[in-house]
């Protein structure tokens, strides 16, 4: 398969919603959402959110999940997709195309429309994708909804994707948990839409788990402290990179957990399994404990673009 034109044709064949149009239209038709619609764009770059060699269905994958993300984060069930594609090797392209495939029909997201280019001869991939979500009845929760007193939760472990972006760089495939949870992430649908009714903040775990915390802060107009002994690691971590403070710093900045972060009320337990790990205040900024002992922010809390 070469050529835009085949590609497309690859595409025409799972994006069968109506509001497509058989790809042969200039823009998807999409009836509006009685509670409004949510929407968010995602670029994967090779090089920078992948490595060069890395399988094209795990890349097709994750660029769908990392969108997915964002609409769990607002409690938002997936209405469809755009799709923004290098082409490049025919091989390579067929391989991505029927992965999108498979991972847009495992979470119910139509492939909507989209566009394709191609770049000279050895330039770097860029792949996007715009996912488009009905909000929940109630409105989207947003990351700045935090007050004084409300405690900080999050979703699942923390740290596995960046310990197996490691292990990837290494060319290792084992612990297979560790690997594939960078390979192929799990966006929390089902726990954003529980937790959107009720949260006073809420967004999903990108760029490491410290400085999406602090930006959640700064949207809240409150400061926060994190106990770094209270985040959640998984066994394969911990028996991967141990439990010191060097581990648990590393876990907490590496990023691409996609996990839920969210603020809730003291009085309020979530209804879904999550790990409290802070505390929201009067005041600004970011600080972290370890044991009820105050103890300095590492230099760096994150993936910074």
């Amino acid at each position: 398969m070469t050529g835009e034109r085949a590609f497309i044709d690859r595409l025409r064949a799972i994006a069968t919603h109506p509001g497509a149009r058989g790809l042969a239209d200039d823009a998807a038709v999409l009836e509006v959402a009685a509670g409004g619609l949510v929407l968010t764009h995602d670029v994967l770059a090779e090089g920078v959110h992948y490595l060069a060699d890395s399988d094209p269905a795990d890349v097709a994958w994750k660029l769908a999940a990392v969108n997915l993300s964002d609409l769990a984060a607002k409690g938002a069930t997936p209405l469809g997709a755009l799709l923004g594609f290098t082409l490049g090797d025919g091989a390579w392209d067929a391989a991505f195309a029927a992965a999108l495939g498979e991972v847009l029909a495992h979470y119910d997201m139509p492939l909507l429309g989209g566009d394709s280019v191609r770049l000279p001869g050895g330039s770097p991939r860029v792949l996007g994708l715009t996912a488009i979500g009905r909000a929940p009845d109630g409105g989207a929760p947003s990351r700045g909804g935090a007050r004084a007193g409300d405690r900080l939760w999050v979703t699942g472990t923390i740290g596995d994707a960046g310990a197996g972006l490691a292990l990837c760089r290494d060319r290792r495939s084992a612990p297979t948990e560790l690997v594939g949870a960078y390979l192929r992430p799990r966006p929390r649908l089902a726990e954003g839409r529980a937790l959107a009714p009720q949260v006073a903040a809420m967004m999903d775990v990108s760029d490491g788990l410290l400085i999406d915390a602090a930006r959640m802060a700064a949207a809240s107009g409150a400061g926060l402290t994190i106990a770094l002994d209270e985040i959640p690691l998984s066994p394969a971590l911990v028996g991967f990179a141990g439990d010191d403070r060097a581990a648990r710093l590393a876990a907490a900045t590496a990023g691409d957990d996609y996990q839920l972060l969210f603020a809730l009320p003291p009085d309020r337990a979530p209804p879904v399994a999550a790990t409290t790990i802070g505390q929201f205040a009067d005041g600004s900024g970011l600080s972290l404990s370890e044991h009820g002992k105050a103890i300095a922010l590492p230099a760096r809390l994150g993936f910074v673009h």
